[in-house]
């Protein structure tokens, strides 16, 4: 993995974490975890985006709107788990 990319998910991580912690209050287990499932979330991403072999031209547009996407179905997951478990 590339320096930028590692930054990317980095970044795309913790502010999906944020956001997703600002946007959907109820539920959760406070601003800390969800920046730690943003994190976790755009890593997973990531990674089945790498397996999938779709990285050699994607750019950084395309990296972390892939990261994003990890993030925030991680984040969603967990909302919903919370409030169904």
């Amino acid at each position: 993995m590339h320096l930028d990319a590692l930054v990317t998910w980095l970044f795309v991580g913790l502010a999906a974490g944020g956001l997703a912690g600002f946007l959907i209050r109820p539920g959760g287990y406070g601003w800390r975890t969800d920046l730690l499932l943003g994190l976790g979330g755009s890593l997973v991403g990531t990674v089945i985006f790498h397996a999938h072999a779709l990285t050699p031209e994607t750019g950084w547009l395309g990296m972390a709107l892939v990261a994003f996407a990890g993030a925030a179905s991680v984040i969603v997951g967990q909302r919903w788990w919370h409030t169904h478990a």
